[in-house]
């Protein structure tokens, strides 16, 4: 298959181009024009697929119900929004439920699936500072164990790639090291640590912060915590919710200035509730979460926020229309960031010749007009709206 548009982001730019798909890779690139395409996409944006390394569910379902049916649906549905690949994330709770919650993501993985690539998973928690908690539920949160983690790697078959921990809880940072070791990225949040806690961490293997400004202790001029680590340590990955709500938009303008183009990592942090009715009534770690009119989860009866229903098309637009971010800082922050973090930047984040057939067709108005996940139509429309 061969498509086209005369705006094809590539080498950080848009040019008229055509991109040829086939056995679920880009097997090339050519000039505008040079073979007969299978579809024009005319004026339309095509980008790199994005990759939400940090999203607890969708649709009705959640990482920790550990039941294949709703993860199926929620990856083969969630390339509406231009997402091509991810990482199933979980949330603190009892080792049997999160045993479960991993075991139910390899076996899917194992057995094969459609939509977006399940990349691994995402491990947040539960070894959090209960401090910074935010919706975490605080029953289940546990000292760090190498030897515990060895249990959930066991269960999820190795699929555990990312963890969010509080670094200051890690003794001597054994898990951090082990994790590092063992190709897992080590990301800091849910944590009390201080600017100098933060770097010792980094010294040990961290290489990532989880939801920046959220879930950890601010900045001040003279502790500068971890939202100051974040800001001054430009060339350690850090994620960052794009709803306007998690976070100002001068704040944000704040952050994607000091990372920079290549470090900044967007994420939805969406919860089952995202694409849902709404006021629904759900739950997040066995704990009760209400749906406000503001589109945010909070804790039932509370001003603790619990995660967001952001749509990752709708996160890019907010950033370069309202948070007035550079076009190709915000794309990458959900492009190739994230794979670079991940270690799969040699296959995904690009529109390269040999990578991977993951791309979005976006409107001026970033809505989602075709998904292709390694070459494969997603979404059902036959007629382009241009």
């Amino acid at each position: 298959m061969i498509i086209q548009s005369k705006r094809v982001w590539i080498a950080g730019q848009f040019i008229p181009a055509q991109l040829e798909l086939s056995a679920g890779k880009i097997q090339a690139v050519y000039e505008y024009g040079t073979h007969t395409a299978d579809q024009d996409y005319d004026s339309c944006r095509i980008v790199p697929g994005f990759i939400d390394i940090h999203t607890h569910g969708a649709y009705g379902y959640d990482t920790n119900d550990g039941d294949s049916q709703g993860l199926l649906n929620w990856i083969r549905r969630i390339p509406e929004e231009g997402v091509t690949a991810l990482l199933p994330t979980t949330v603190t709770q009892m080792p049997g439920v999160l045993e479960k919650a991993v075991s139910n993501i390899a076996d899917v993985v194992n057995e094969g699936y459609e939509g977006a690539e399940i990349l691994g998973i995402h491990f947040e928690g539960p070894y959090l500072d209960m401090k910074y908690k935010g919706a975490q539920p605080p029953e289940a949160i546990a000292k760090p164990s190498v030897e515990q983690f060895k249990s959930y790697q066991k269960a999820a078959k190795g699929k555990i790639k990312y963890i969010t921990l509080a670094p200051e809880r890690d003794e001597g940072f054994a898990l951090t090291k082990y994790c590092k070791s063992h190709g897992v990225v080590v990301s800091m949040g849910h944590s009390a640590a201080t600017y100098e806690q933060a770097l010792m961490g980094i010294a040990n293997g961290v290489t990532s912060m989880t939801h920046v400004y959220n879930g950890m202790t601010a900045y001040h001029h003279r502790e500068p915590g971890l939202v100051g680590t974040a800001l001054r340590v430009r060339d350690i990955y850090g994620e960052i919710i794009c709803d306007g709500c998690h976070s100002h938009l001068a704040a944000l303008n704040n952050y994607y200035t000091a990372k920079g183009r290549d470090y900044a990592i967007m994420i939805s942090d969406s919860l089952r509730a995202k694409n849902c009715p709404s006021g629904g009534r759900y739950q997040l770690g066995g704990h009760e979460i209400e749906i406000r009119e503001n589109g945010l989860a909070y804790l039932k009866g509370t001003k603790t926020i619990a995660g967001s229903t952001l749509k990752m098309n709708q996160g890019l637009k907010l950033l370069v229309e309202e948070a007035m971010i550079p076009f190709d800082s915000a794309l990458n922050s959900c492009t190739i960031n994230p794979a670079k973090c991940l270690g799969v930047d040699d296959r995904k984040g690009r529109l390269n010749a040999g990578y991977d057939g993951d791309l979005v067709v976006l409107s001026d108005s970033y809505d989602v007009i075709q998904t292709y996940c390694k070459g494969i139509r997603m979404l059902d429309k036959t007629d382009v709206d241009m």
